[in-house]
């Protein structure tokens, strides 16, 4: 199994993009659990594959078949992953709400943000507005156009240059951003959902409460709660991933998330992955049990 993530190295790049990450699950890999669970994430990712790769999006609500590059948008629930054959595919995060600002991602004027919260789109990867260029690159096989197959490769074989390669594709795109005063207040907001209340940053920020709200809620396609719920659920993931079974205390854990006490807690893990502290403990499904932490190589 290879896996890794960057960030982008330009800084008009890393205003939108959170990071590029690269997954690649070999045939008959051991010791994997073959349907991983996805926690709810309020990012849109864009997934590059080959055209024959297949993903399957379960949840609640139903199944979604996805076929080669698609969207991932923002979703409320989990979803369980069909990981039982081989599966190789990078991912472009982008950073809660950036879509908004970027039009040319997809057509916004009739798909907002809210919109697509817990949808899978599909899109060929000659319809992402990529800057096909040409690339005087020796590792491209077509002319020097790019395409998924040039990039699976490149991400497998040496994820620097894959990872300079995504840059130089998207710099066109996102320097077409467009900015207006409801991203710039989403902006300012999201590093303050961590660490602050919700009902205090409205008079942090010099605003409203309620253009707060409005304003996240129009850019983003979810809620101010609903952002800082599942963010926190990803960082007790994080937090237990690198704790033993035996080495967790969740009195402490309930605490230290900013729990009332661990019945909260424990109907909180139950309403977002479905299962109880103790279960999950147990169980250890979600991805990043599965496939660990995704480090920088």
């Amino acid at each position: 199994m290879i896996h890794w993530l960057k960030v982008p190295n330009n800084p008009e790049l890393a205003k939108y993009i959170a990071c590029y990450w690269f997954l690649e699950k070999l045939p008959n890999a051991e010791g994997h659990n073959d349907y991983p669970k996805l926690n709810p994430d309020p990012a849109s990712h864009l997934i590059l594959a080959l055209p024959q790769q297949n993903f399957r999006y379960k949840s609640d609500n139903g199944v979604t078949q996805m076929d080669g590059c698609h969207w991932l948008h923002p979703h409320g629930k989990t979803y369980e992953l069909d990981h039982a054959k081989a599966v190789a595919c990078i991912g472009i995060k982008f950073h809660v709400g950036a879509l908004y600002s970027l039009p040319t991602f997809m057509d916004l004027q009739e798909q907002t943000p809210q919109a697509v919260v817990d949808t899978v789109e599909a899109i060929s990867f000659e319809n992402i507005n990529f800057a096909q260029s040409n690339f005087d690159d020796h590792k491209l096989s077509d002319n020097n156009q790019l395409n998924e197959h040039d990039l699976v490769i490149l991400a497998r074989n040496s994820p620097d240059d894959c990872a300079e390669m995504l840059d130089k594709l998207c710099l066109p795109w996102l320097l077409k951003n467009h900015e207006d005063n409801h991203s710039e207040l989403t902006r300012k907001v999201l590093p303050l959902l961590a660490k602050a209340a919700i009902n205090s940053l409205g008079d942090t920020l010099f605003c409203s409460q309620r253009t707060l709200e409005r304003s996240f809620l129009k850019v983003s396609g979810v809620t101010l709660k609903q952002c800082q719920s599942m963010n926190r659920l990803e960082a007790i993931l994080e937090f237990l991933y690198q704790r033993e079974q035996s080495d967790i205390d969740w009195v402490d854990i309930a605490y230290q998330f900013g729990f009332s006490d661990q019945p909260h807690l424990i109907r909180y893990l139950k309403k977002q992955l479905g299962l109880t502290p103790q279960d999950y403990a147990l169980q250890r499904g979600f991805t990043i049990d599965v496939y660990g932490g995704v480090d920088s190589l």
